[in-house]
């Protein structure tokens, strides 16, 4: 269990002031597999796949502290417990078993992102509601770290897969996220503009914020953003770092992201702002 005391909180403080282009060293997390489940896939190769995925997110959030993480078997589909298992621990599920790595990989950056977005600089969920007229926003984020995770991998893995023999694999994760962003209900409308598709789905997206297609199709926007600028996925852990209106307007919600961010990721939620107003 992390415990985050009163020193570690002033010393976020002091790290607002950083600056943000420097270059770091990233420390793997602390990944538990409950093996029950999963079929034939081995827990230490689970345990690999998994660490290798959230390595091409946590490796963008040097100032951040995360709690340690169980990964279990899910039957009906992937979830970020919004509770910590009684070692103080989050739990995710994953709904995937065998040795589909494309899909553990597509999954865990997902519910890693939900973990950075709820769980970042605290030994508790940030957010304590279930749902807010904007959480289509985190979804889609998350939507996009699962497409950036596994470009990002199917590149790293060709030269530093976690087994020598995976390194054939690399093609088969690209070629997961590249077949997603293809399927025709995750694209936008031939001949419409994301702005006017925006204007037409956001009530819906209010509604009912895991609309996949849609979320898709946002996350296509995102995703060149994360892919020029990958230090952003830092600035997923302040989305949700204070109070919430529940019924804010997008740009209410936006305007107070940016805020809460250190001053070097503001620019950066400017430009995801960019994309909707």
């Amino acid at each position: 269990m992390i415990v985050f005391g009163l020193l570690y909180l002033a010393a976020m403080e002091a790290v607002r002031a950083e600056d943000y282009r420097t270059t770091w060293t990233w420390k793997p997390l602390d990944i538990a597999i409950r093996a029950r489940g999963f079929g034939k896939a081995s827990p230490g190769d689970i345990h690999a796949v998994i660490q290798s995925a959230a390595g091409e997110l946590w490796r963008y959030c040097p100032h951040i502290q995360l709690a340690a993480i169980d990964v279990y078997h899910r039957a009906d589909h992937p979830q970020t417990d919004f509770k910590y298992v009684s070692s103080g621990r989050i739990a995710i599920g994953l709904a995937t078993q065998d040795t589909h790595w494309a899909q553990y990989s597509f999954q865990f950056a997902h519910e890693f992102c939900h973990a950075l977005a709820n769980y970042s600089n605290s030994s508790r969920r940030l957010v304590r509601y279930p749902r807010h007229a904007n959480l289509w926003l985190e979804e889609s984020l998350c939507e996009t770290a699962s497409l950036f995770t596994l470009r990002a991998m199917g590149r790293s893995w060709q030269s530093n897969s976690p087994h020598p023999a995976w390194r054939e694999y690399a093609v088969w994760l690209s070629s997961y996220a590249e077949e997603r962003l293809a399927l025709a209900k995750n694209r936008l409308p031939p001949r419409t503009q994301f702005s006017i598709w925006f204007r037409e789905n956001q009530s819906v997206l209010r509604r009912s914020p895991t609309e996949r297609s849609r979320n898709t199709i946002i996350a296509t926007q995102l995703l060149p953003i994360f892919e020029a600028e990958p230090r952003g996925w830092e600035a997923l852990a302040f989305l949700n770092s204070a109070s919430i209106n529940p019924k804010s307007s997008l740009a209410q919600y936006l305007a107070q992201w940016r805020s809460r961010c250190p001053q070097g990721l503001r620019s950066f939620v400017t430009k995801v702002e960019s994309v909707f107003l």
